[in-house]
């Protein structure tokens, strides 16, 4: 996707952040099959993509996610087009909507890509699950498959209960928690 490297250094900003008041970090990611109804070969919108065990479906190399991140794993039924973490899994197979309920997280906070597909689907879930949603509105890009998707997503997403907001502001409120025995 054309320029997404440019929300690295801001989502490696989030990280740092989450890091200092130690909350945990999830990172999702498409492991599509080779033949999926997803690429447009087999009918889908898009080009082929982040196919499982490929350079393609790796974190950007700049991206510096801890060690103890949770990665998860969407797109892998052929069949299905998922876009939404809550239809990925971990190493281990547990849902993310189970890792959130584990690890008792009412609130999630989004970033990444892309804004109009994956990132929209993905908050769209949570909101619909009870979860409060922070849209990491410096943290994201869209593909904009038509013109203004990305903008009619951020709209969505806002009217049904999402809260944008930037890293300065997170970073304010994180430490305003921490005062209060965060």
């Amino acid at each position: 996707m054309p320029e997404a490297e440019r929300i690295i250094p801001i989502l490696n900003k989030y990280i740092n952040l989450f890091l200092k008041f130690n909350l945990p970090i999830f990172a999702c990611r498409d492991w599509h099959p080779k033949e999926t109804k997803h690429f447009k070969r087999f009918g889908g919108l898009w080009p082929e993509h982040c196919l499982a065990n490929s350079k393609g479906a790796m974190f950007y190399l700049k991206l510096r996610l801890p060690q103890n991140a949770m990665v998860l794993s969407k797109g892998m039924d052929p069949e299905k087009k998922s876009y939404s973490a809550f239809q990925a899994i971990d190493s281990n197979g547990a849902q993310f909507y189970n890792l959130l309920n584990i690890f008792e997280i009412k609130e999630v906070f989004v970033g990444g890509l892309a804004t109009d597909y994956c990132v929209k689907c993905s908050v769209l879930d949570a909101l619909k699950f009870g979860f409060k949603v922070k849209l990491l509105t410096d943290a994201i890009k869209g593909v904009d498959v038509k013109k203004g998707d990305s903008e009619a997503a951020l709209a969505e997403m806002a009217s049904l209960g999402a809260k944008k907001v930037t890293l300065e502001k997170v970073a304010r409120s994180l430490e305003k928690k921490s005062g209060s025995n965060l």
